[in-house]
């Protein structure tokens, strides 16, 4: 992923447009405009040309973006096309479900393995046959592969030994699903995914609208 200068916010937010387009028919329009994209998004026009203009410069006057282009532009920024390997830390109910889902793929990533201290759950292999790991074998497999993405699926209070032994093994991305936020290296990119929070957020939310 090149993050260049590009702030987290919009980082965020490129991903969505690249779903809505790429939700499009095959017969759908050649060309599509910023504002297009905003009404059916939901989100202003200004900012989604902003977005936009930050991967891949601005759209022609009247015409907007050439679709296919603009899917291009946007796979390639978000690395979507250079498959990282990643592994996850944690073979609970979330951590198997992690590992066993497909659609990560599509996005650059490519879950080879999960890793577990609990003899329970280190069971040879997922329900799709991913292999289940001691975590002692973490090292190896990391440095053999080149594992660039590590996801923590394990109890808080474990979490922040997991990010140390992912990033001091090569790691350089860190997902953490741990309800804790953790500290890594300044080189390593980490994303801390609350999701107790988020569904408390969503809660509220639908609680107002009401």
């Amino acid at each position: 992923m090149r993050l260049g200068n590009i702030s987290q916010t919009i980082l965020k937010r490129l991903p969505v447009y690249l779903n809505y387009l790429k939700s499009l028919p095959g017969e759908g329009p050649a060309n599509i405009s910023a504002t297009t994209i905003a009404t059916v998004l939901n989100m202003g026009e200004v900012q989604v040309r902003k977005d936009l203009a930050s991967v891949c410069g601005g759209g022609k006057p009247k015409i907007g973006y050439v679709t296919s282009e603009l899917i291009d532009a946007l796979e390639i920024f978000l690395g979507y096309r250079d498959m990282d390997n990643a592994i996850i830390v944690g073979a609970g109910k979330l951590g198997c479900a992690l590992l066993d889902y497909g659609g990560f793929e599509e996005y650059g990533m490519h879950i080879i393995a999960a890793f577990d201290t609990d003899e329970k759950n280190v069971v040879g292999q997922s329900a799709s046959g991913k292999q289940i790991l001691p975590l002692f074998k973490l090292g190896e497999l990391c440095r053999r592969i080149k594992v660039k993405i590590g996801i923590i699926t394990v109890p808080s209070e474990q979490a922040q030994a997991v990010c140390d032994m992912m990033t001091e093994n090569g790691i350089l991305a860190v997902m953490n699903f741990a309800s804790v936020n953790l500290k890594a290296p300044d080189d390593v990119i980490l994303q801390n995914e609350n999701i107790a929070s988020s569904l408390a957020l969503l809660s509220k939310k639908l609680t107002k609208s009401l």
